[in-house]
This record gives C-alpha cells, sequence and structure tokens, in this order.
C-alpha cells in the first residue's frame, strides 16, 4: 500500500482529501465482508465500525463511535452519529439516529428520529415519523407511525398508537417521566402528560 500525501489549500482541495479518505474507508470495510451497493456515494468516518455482512445502502453517512452490527441493513439516506446498532436490524430510509442504541432484530423507519440516550428493545419496531428521545423502548413493542415519545420507560409488547405523546415539559419548567407497563395497548391519538405510570396488561 503506497502512502500519498497532498496538501489541503482550498476548499475543493478540502473535498477531495476528505473523499479519498472516504473511499479508503469504503475499500477496507469491502474488503472486511461489508456490502455496499454504492461506495462512491457512501460517508463512513475512520472510527467506524461495520462488522461483515452488514448492507449499506447509498447516500449514507455513518460518523463517531458508530458501531453496525453484521446482517443490519442501513437503506438510503440514512445519517447514524455515536450510535450502537446490534446485528439483523433493518434501519429503513431517510431515518436520523444521535448517540442511541438499538438491539438485534428491530426495524426503524422509514423517517425514524432517534435522539440521544434512547435504547431500541430486541424485535421492537419503529415506524415511519417516529420521534423518541431518551427513551427505553421494550423488546416486541411497536410505534407504527406519527409519534412522539420523550423521557419514557415502555415496557415489552406494548402498542404504541398513531399520535401518541408524552407531554413531558411541564409548566413548572421541567421534564417528567411516563411509565408504560408491559403488553400495555395505547390507542390512537393518546396523550400522556408526565408524570404518568400505566401499569402492564392495560387498554
Amino acid at each position: 500500500n503506497k502512502k500519498v500525501s497532498m496538501g489541503v489549500n482550498t476548499q475543493q482541495e478540502l473535498a477531495l482529501a476528505s473523499r479519498l479518505i472516504y473511499r479508503r474507508k469504503a475499500k477496507q470495510l469491502m474488503e472486511s465482508g461489508v456490502l455496499m451497493i454504492d461506495p462512491t456515494t457512501v460517508y463512513i468516518e475512520e472510527s467506524v465500525q461495520v462488522d461483515p455482512g452488514a448492507v449499506i445502502y447509498p447516500n449514507v453517512f455513518l460518523r463517531g463511535s458508530t458501531k453496525i452490527g453484521s446482517y443490519t441493513a442501513v437503506e438510503p439516506n440514512c445519517y447514524i452519529v455515536d450510535s450502537q446498532i446490534a446485528e439483523s436490524c433493518v434501519i429503513r430510509a431517510g431515518s436520523y439516529l444521535e448517540k442511541c442504541q438499538v438491539h438485534q432484530k428491530a426495524t426503524l423507519g422509514p423517517y425514524a428520529r432517534l435522539r440521544p440516550e434512547t435504547e431500541i428493545g430486541e424485535e421492537a419496531h419503529v415506524g415511519n415519523f417516529v420521534e423518541m428521545k431518551k427513551v427505553k423502548f421494550g423488546k416486541k413493542s411497536k410505534a407504527g407511525h406519527l409519534t412522539y415519545l420523550g423521557d419514557a420507560d415502555i415496557g415489552e409488547e406494548v402498542n404504541i398508537g398513531c399520535g401518541t405523546i408524552t407531554c413531558n415539559y411541564a409548566a413548572d419548567i421541567k421534564k417528567y417521566k411516563t411509565k408504560i407497563g408491559d403488553r400495555t395497548f395505547v390507542g390512537s391519538d393518546t396523550q400522556f402528560v408526565a408524570p404518568v405510570t400505566i401499569g402492564s396488561d392495560v387498554v
């Protein structure tokens, strides 16, 4: 491997140098067994780890301490920073993940937004236009679409209906937590004005 150096004195030279670094990282990952549909459109920082068998689609940006597990697919136009994605997950198109953890066989998106301190359980589903912040979302739980969950503990096998909101920011300018137990069914257009605790097996 021949080492090459180059000067960077203009924005054009900076863009060229960046492109070369991204191409080198893509080449390394493909040689290790990562599948990339079009490596010329993938931007993966040196610090990122992607395990063999993962599939990276075009227009994906992976940054920071991100780790992608084996057999996980990251579809087009996803942005993932400082996040841990386990094996056999699907991150569907247009999703944005920041400082979160996703356990094995979970599916996200399309157009899911996971903000810092969110943890998605095994085989859970976070659907289109769902936003979560500082949420522990249990194993096999589902939030299919158009939902905001913040500062919440959601149990296992919970169904969160469309239009559900945790209203965690109160009039006293403090944030409170919503807790929902296992196997609870939450219907559409439900607003939880925190602090709220819902037990298990509730409708």
